[in-house]
């Protein structure tokens, strides 16, 4: 219904979507209350509003912590939640992650799927209907600062404006998800020991916790008293074809592993850095009778190929399986702490996995939890899910059965909302990824759906 509208405004689509992902709005320490997730966060947040004015749209920045776009009136209003941050760039990019660069028909850059792309869509499409129709309805888009750490945004938004009465989220797949599995991080740590070899420093340049890390460095103190130490560690990394530097800096031996980030809810598509020099690390402790219990329990319990049976809890449902990702190793306070992060099943109670994990360590090992988040599910059968895949369908003309999905969406954040695009079928999924990019086409075909999800949503 809103094709041709949409197909009319396809330059200015490319033009704000390049524009907001060359604001770097990765959070950062802020000790202005009027910006409390740092200068970036808050120049991407009033950028898109000074868009949504001159588009036409009532504004509302919400001291900084988030804002709204809205248009249309009635009491009931449609909520469309996305998030402006984005999650640190990472290294060796084909192109300059903020450069929103153009090329093969795709538009580059750290934000392009996750989720800038998809909120220059949404905010298009809200456009096109409120030219278009009149709506019995209100239409508000939530513009989120904070959804890459602990939704501190979303959290001020819910104290201080309306909930709406049911919408989407744009930060996942399409044709529509009915569950999102639950969210637990999970640290362990234990004290370091000064042995025969001894971890001195530990960088993984600040690893968020929901991205595979591709970059650790270890730096070992040994003791003269060992021989061969660099030869056996050279043998260990080739036995396993792992990608792990070692060299020599004065009297330290540095080992630096690489790997292949990804998303934490798809750990299988990375390649995890920690993990690799976790093992190394387990073998050549053993070889020289060093007892290390933290980095001992990783490899007897968790190891490279997690499936849960060695901790109990291999749990797997309509959802998938139980997922963990080993994502930051750190040497903190005389402390060696592993944190992970986990995607729990949605028929699986959180504080059932907490329990196995707990009751799995050692003594000499402590345990913390963070980040927790229930599970999300909506019937299959449910009016928002049958309306927005029929909307998918008759858009696109590709099967629109609903799917499960490991990630965590705004989708969460209010009762009666599901996440809604803007990844398709078959897409390679490149939320948190090096060279991350959305297809120009399937920006504007998002676009597209989008408005027509608006329509259709307004007259149930």
């Amino acid at each position: 219904m809103f094709d041709e509208q949409i197909d009319l405004l396809k330059d200015e689509i490319i033009n704000s979507t390049c524009e907001l992902i060359k604001i770097p709005s990765v959070l950062s320490p802020s000790k202005n209350p009027k910006m409390p997730f740092g200068e970036d966060c808050n120049k991407a947040l009033e950028h898109i509003l000074d868009l949504g004015n001159k588009l036409g749209f009532r504004t509302k920045n919400i001291d900084g912590y988030c804002g709204y776009i809205e248009f249309g009136e009635g009491e009931e209003m449609i909520g469309i939640i996305g998030h402006l941050d984005v999650v640190p760039e990472g290294e060796n990019w084909t192109y300059p992650p903020f450069s929103a660069h153009i090329a093969d028909g795709n538009i580059y850059g750290r934000g392009a799927i996750d989720d800038k792309g998809p909120v220059i869509a949404s905010l298009y499409a809200m456009k096109v209907v409120m030219d278009t129709v009149k709506l019995n309805k209100r239409v508000r888009l939530i513009l989120g600062l904070n959804e890459e750490n602990d939704w501190k945004c979303i959290e001020h938004y819910k104290k201080t404006e309306e909930t709406p009465s049911f919408g989407f989220s744009p930060d996942a797949d399409f044709p529509c998800i009915y569950a999102e599995k639950g969210l637990l991080s999970a640290y362990i740590s234990c004290p370091i020991k000064e042995e025969k070899i001894t971890i001195t420093n530990i960088d993984c340049n600040n690893n968020a916790i929901n991205v595979v890390p591709k970059y650790c460095k270890i730096v070992l103190s040994i003791d003269n008293s060992i021989s061969n130490c660099i030869n056996n560690l050279k043998e260990i990394i080739d036995k396993y074809g792992f990608d792990i530097d070692v060299t020599q800096e004065n009297d330290n031996t540095i080992l630096t592993s690489c790997g292949i980030s990804a998303h934490a809810a798809h750990p299988d598509l990375g390649k995890n850095a920690i993990s690799q020099v976790l093992v190394v690390l387990h073998e050549l402790f053993e070889m020289y009778s060093i007892n290390n219990e933290l980095i001992a329990y990783f490899y007897k319990m968790i190891g490279l190929e997690y499936n849960g049976k060695s901790l109990g809890i291999d749990f797997k449902d309509e959802s998938g399986p139980l997922t963990l990702n080993v994502a930051q190793f750190n040497l903190e306070n005389s402390n060696l702490v592993i944190g992970m992060n986990l995607r729990i099943p949605i028929h699986t109670s959180i504080d059932t996995i907490k329990q196995k994990l707990s009751n799995s360590l050692p003594k000499e090992i402590k345990i913390s939890f963070s980040g927790e988040k229930e599970p999300l599910y909506v019937s299959k059968e449910s009016l928002i899910i049958k309306t927005l895949c029929k909307v998918f369908h008759d858009t696109t003309g590709l099967d629109a059965t609903p799917i499960a999905i490991g990630g965590a969406t705004y989708a969460r954040a209010f009762p009666n909302f599901v996440s809604f695009g803007a990844n398709m079928p078959g897409n390679k999924d490149m939320c948190h990824q090096i060279d991350e990019f959305i297809s120009i086409d399937n920006l504007i075909l998002g676009a597209k759906i989008y408005a027509n999800a608006i329509y259709e949503l307004s007259k149930n």
